[in-house]
């Protein structure tokens, strides 16, 4: 069994990003999703009830202006011709594809339950060394 530790969470997510990167030099445009949490914001459109299930497919292509951070994806993207502020966390990304290219990867997002963010939030707290924390996948709910 794979333990997720804050290092395996960091390497997944550069991975996320050196995908997402080659993907759009070789195809001009690239394709995410982006499963709902609360700490993503898509302007005041916000999610779908549809998309609150199944995440939200995004495209991003060479012209448009964007950043990728360490911890997340920022840009204004246009829904219909409204222009929306997005702050996509990158452990919210879900998947990055390419449909010209036939080329997906997918990563699943782990979720805590509040009971078990509660416990977590106080057990980090009595920890004074954060390489000790480690989460068990198995205790973790996998949202699709």
């Amino acid at each position: 069994m794979i333990e997720l530790t804050d290092e395996l969470i960091k390497r997944l997510n550069e991975l996320k990003k050196h995908t997402f990167f080659e993907l759009l030099e070789l195809a001009g445009r690239v394709f995410i999703v982006v499963d709902y949490d609360e700490n993503v914001v898509i302007g005041k459109r916000g999610f779908l009830p549809e998309e609150k299930e199944r995440g939200l497919v995004l495209v991003f292509n060479q012209r448009m202006k964007f950043q990728w951070s360490e911890d997340a994806l920022t840009a204004t993207l246009v829904f219909g011709n409204i222009p929306e502020k997005c702050y996509i966390p990158v452990n919210s990304i879900a998947a990055v594809f390419s449909p010209d290219l036939r080329v997906q990867l997918t990563v699943p997002i782990f979720k805590l339950s509040k009971q078990e963010e509660t416990t977590k939030t106080e057990e980090e707290t009595s920890k004074k060394d954060k390489n000790l924390n480690v989460i068990n996948i198995s205790e973790l709910r996998k949202k699709k």
